[in-house]
């Protein structure tokens, strides 16, 4: 049996990379008289890569291929690797893939074309890099009614919040540091901004609860505007800010509530103490309570580790199409932002008569040296809809962030 790789960038390099060291470990679990690399698609030329003979930029010559039975996508993007992905599958081609734009996208679509053609989908590199997180969530909580799911997703924003807690760093001196280090892009706008966390929470929502959500139906913040001063009050508040990502069952499972933005989490939670690029998915099941998984979110050779036990998989599954996808979602599935409910942590320019005013009973939070002429403070449960009614009536709201339960 022969695999193809398309992308050979950081993660399809390490899938070759660990096929190549692995091999006869892996040709044995994968149940295969062989199992060989040969092809891998890219437009740039790599010489003097102990590759190089086998890398092409004709994606027919993988197509056309009837010996090729595994294709790995680790382009990214969106275009071309759904019209790549999508050929191999109706040509019945199992496609393994790390690209968490293409499944959160065109996830449905394209098991929809696998079960078609007896072919697979698999994408467990996806949301988690290396962490086994949706096999798990498949496999071992499959008698579980899942009611939630949310996590650090992101390792960059991580690492940049972590720095502005342990160091008291401000958020442009971090991001250059992650820059420096190779955790952020030179453009960091997919990573700070929560795009790649809402990619994630989507893969994991639909996994969950069985029906599509799409990236653009909810609520996305990064962390831009997270501040030294937001910092303290969390320390105040004993906890710590977290880019989170999560998705909730609300009535009776006919709604999901999903957001991405930065969250207060108390000391002593599980996800509290998940530091520097270490990411960590939160599954909350009737049976087995919550439970974590966690571990490195992204790098060359752990996400290399997810992709190639799909592959595994795929090559012992060759002809079985695997039970697993979701539906299209009806309209309203995705409650909207204003329904949205959580506790929040306010910073207003106002003095706290006037927020006693207003919202009646708070936690109010100081640190010494606090910010003069603002109060900070916790509200009670509440909708984003009453929340922005009741800050109108404050004057400058200067920081506003959800408080968890986690």
């Amino acid at each position: 049996m022969y695999v193809a790789v398309m992308g050979y960038g950081t993660v399809g390099s390490g899938v070759a990379a660990l096929l190549r060291k692995n091999h006869e470990l892996i040709r044995k679990k994968s149940r295969q008289e062989s199992l060989e690399l040969r092809y891998i698609l890219d437009l740039r030329t790599f010489p003097g890569d102990e590759n190089e003979s086998l890398v092409t930029n004709d994606f027919n010559l993988i197509l056309n291929d009837s010996e090729v039975r595994i294709v790995v996508e680790t382009m990214g993007g969106l275009h071309p690797a759904f019209e790549f992905v999508s050929a191999c599958l109706a040509a019945g081609k199992s496609v393994v893939t790390s690209n968490k734009e293409l499944v959160a996208a065109k996830g449905m679509e394209l098991l929809r074309i696998a079960a078609e053609n007896n072919a697979n989908f698999m994408f467990e590199a996806s949301v988690g890099g290396g962490i086994p997180v949706l096999t798990p969530i498949i496999q071992c909580l499959a008698a579980n009614e899942i009611s939630e799911v949310a996590g650090i997703l992101n390792g960059t924003t991580n690492y940049i919040l972590t720095k502005m807690f342990d160091e008291g760093a401000g958020f442009e001196s971090a991001l250059a540091e992650a820059q420096r280090l190779g955790y952020a892009e030179r453009d960091p706008s997919a990573d700070v901004d929560g795009i790649d966390a809402c990619r994630k929470i989507c893969i994991l929502a639909d996994l969950c609860f069985g029906r599509e959500v799409a990236p653009d139906s909810f609520y996305v913040e990064g962390i831009r505007n997270i501040t030294e001063t937001d910092v303290e009050y969390a320390k105040a508040l004993g906890g710590v800010i977290k880019l989170v990502a999560s998705a909730e069952k609300k009535n009776g499972g006919e709604n999901v509530a999903v957001c991405v933005s930065p969250a207060f989490i108390r000391n002593g939670s599980q996800l509290a103490n998940v530091s520097d690029v270490f990411n960590a998915v939160l599954v909350r099941g009737d049976a087995v309570g919550d439970t974590v998984f966690y571990g490195r979110g992204a790098g060359k050779m752990p996400t290399a580790s997810a992709v190639m036990a799909d592959v595994i998989d795929c090559a012992v599954s060759m002809g079985e199409t695997k039970p697993y996808g979701w539906s299209e979602a009806p309209d309203g599935y995705v409650l909207p932002d204003d329904e949205f409910t959580s506790r929040f942590f306010v910073r207003a320019a106002c003095g706290a008569d006037k927020v006693k005013e207003v919202f009646g009973s708070v936690q109010q939070v100081s640190f010494e040296g606090a910010p003069q002429g603002e109060t900070a403070f916790v509200t009670e449960l509440t909708d984003k809809a009453s929340l922005k009614k009741s800050l109108a009536d404050l004057g400058e709201i200067r920081s506003v962030i959800r408080v968890t339960d986690y």
